[in-house]
């Protein structure tokens, strides 16, 4: 069994690279992937413990982009995975450096935000959890500690989700830029979570057409908020467009508690080796 898709404290997750790699170890898992948003930095911490403990590690990473949909007013939040099988270009490092500053101007302006709104939470306390990767977990996390919510998801439902009194939209590069960056820089790009485009039959179908035109190469068709039969039509869909499969339990650590490393929620993310296979041979194509 591998685990395509984790988060270490380098982005938001809990756990660090370390922990990661230990537990791991402890599951038997045959390969993970550390997908951090935005940064390498978890991946590069963890490799030399990878390498230690005798874990196969693969370099990924995790970018939000937006994509305009046929038909729909405004564009969608659309996440992208990057899987290097090779060290990704110095070109993409350049460019992951620059989203990294985008992300810490979104956090200025929420703090912003919720200043209006009578929920002190200053930058200073945010950069504190994290220097460089600090994101809208970590702003959950302090609102929780203050009182200003009872849990994370808490804060996400009431200031920090689109929806949310306090949202501030990220400047997001275009998901045909994402492509674009992965795919020059020696990457396999693979949509991620696709429940959470919230499209549904053709809809959702013509979407995934879409993207597959412009150069996407894999679906995240195993994922802990997909059930069976979602996995199944996701399988499928896959074999359809002649998309790579990839999969993870999107681990996070403290901040998904129902979420376990490899296994997803109540042991519904189950990844097989060979879709690591495709990916390599897809990398060596």
């Amino acid at each position: 069994m591998i685990d395509l898709h984790i988060h270490t404290t380098a982005s938001d997750g809990t756990w660090t690279p370390e922990q990661i790699v230990t537990g791991a170890r402890s599951l038997k898992l045959d390969a993970i992937a550390i997908t951090d948003h935005d940064t390498f930095a978890g991946y590069e911490e963890a490799k030399p413990i990878a390498a230690r403990e005798g874990v196969q590690l693969v370099c990924g990473i995790e970018l939000s982009t937006k994509l305009q949909p046929p038909g729909a007013a405004r564009p969608k939040t659309v996440h992208l995975l990057g899987y290097f099988l090779r060290p990704p270009s110095p070109a993409i490092m350049e460019w992951v450096a620059l989203q990294q500053q985008i992300r810490h101007d979104r956090n200025v302006e929420l703090c912003a935000r919720l200043a209006e709104l009578n929920v002190p939470v200053t930058i200073d306390e945010v950069r504190a959890r994290d220097k460089s990767m600090a994101g809208r977990p970590h702003f959950a996390a302090i609102m929780v500690e203050k009182g200003f919510a009872t849990s994370i998801q808490d804060a996400f439902d009431k200031y920090l989700d689109e929806k949310g009194a306090a949202y501030v939209d990220k400047h997001d590069p275009s998901f045909a830029e994402g492509l674009r960056q992965i795919r020059e820089a020696g990457g396999i790009a693979s949509l991620a979570h696709p429940v959470r485009l919230n499209r549904h039959g053709r809809d959702e179908e013509d979407l995934l057409r879409q993207m597959v035109k412009m150069g996407l190469q894999a679906i995240e068709a195993h994922h802990s908020d997909q059930p069976a039969r979602l996995r199944d039509r996701y399988e499928a869909m896959a074999q359809h467009y002649r998309l790579a499969v990839t999969g993870g339990s999107d681990f996070h650590g403290d901040n998904k508690p129902g979420v376990q490393l490899g296994t997803g929620r109540e042991g519904n993310v189950n990844v097989y080796k060979k879709h690591l296979e495709r990916l390599r041979a897809l990398a060596r194509a």
